[in-house]
């Protein structure tokens, strides 16, 4: 009997939310739904786009490659830890430089959304403005990424020695495709952990619309509550 209530009260509830989203306008849904994109975005490239943005969030913070993570501790022990400490550094400082670079291309994304797109977002799970991101922005920001990337990477030796070794592995099937360099797998964790922030703020926003900046935000994601 009681799981016969439970049901029927998620029921119930569900409903309400339904009515009250639809009583929301396709513009003002689009509008909110815009804007609380460029907000997740504006605030996740200010977290990670400056110093220790990267290297000093344990979220997302850029560990040493798979393929030398196995060696890391022997580097360390036989005298080169410096080296594996620079590595990790230029990795993470790498990331914090690029990200800046995600903000318009954020923006811009946000600005090109549809109205099913809207609606897609409004009736997704929780991380549907972040899956929208990553598949209208991942490969145009993998590009911006490589090259500021490669050349913060590109002036620690190790990082040289990487390419060389995980190159000739990958060859062979030994490791992914985007670990052979350094600068692909610095790229990719790099927008890993953009995606994990814009995620951050869009449970932010649907956990507590009240506490969101703009007043359309409110409106159509407390429709959602």
């Amino acid at each position: 009997m009681l799981r016969i209530l439970s049901v029927f009260l998620l029921s119930v509830m569900s409903c309400a939310a339904n009515a009250q989203l639809a009583a929301i306008s396709n513009a003002d849904a689009a509008s909110g739904v815009r804007q609380a994109l460029s907000d997740g975005a504006a605030a996740a490239v200010a977290k990670l786009g400056v110093e220790n943005g990267f290297l000093g969030n344990p979220q997302v913070k850029i560990p040493m490659p798979p393929a030398l993570r196995q060696v890391e501790g022997a580097m360390r022990t036989f005298g080169m830890k410096k080296q594996a400490d620079d590595l990790v550094l230029a990795m993470n400082r790498a990331a914090e430089a690029a990200v800046p670079e995600a903000k318009t291309l954020l923006i811009d994304a946000a600005k090109k959304m549809t109205l099913q797109d809207a609606k897609g977002i409004l009736s997704g799970g929780q991380t549907s403005v972040t899956d929208y991101f990553r598949r209208t922005t991942s490969g145009q920001l993998t590009q911006r990424f490589l090259p500021i990337v490669k050349k913060s990477t590109e002036r620690v030796g190790l990082a040289q020695q990487y390419n060389t070794l995980a190159g000739q592995a990958a060859s062979y099937g030994l490791i992914k495709k985007d670990q052979s360099t350094i600068e692909g797998y610095v790229t990719q964790k790099s927008l890993d952990g953009l995606y994990l922030m814009i995620g951050e703020q869009e449970k932010a926003i649907r956990a507590n619309p009240v506490g969101a900046a703009s007043d359309i935000v409110k409106k159509v994601f407390g429709a959602l509550k």
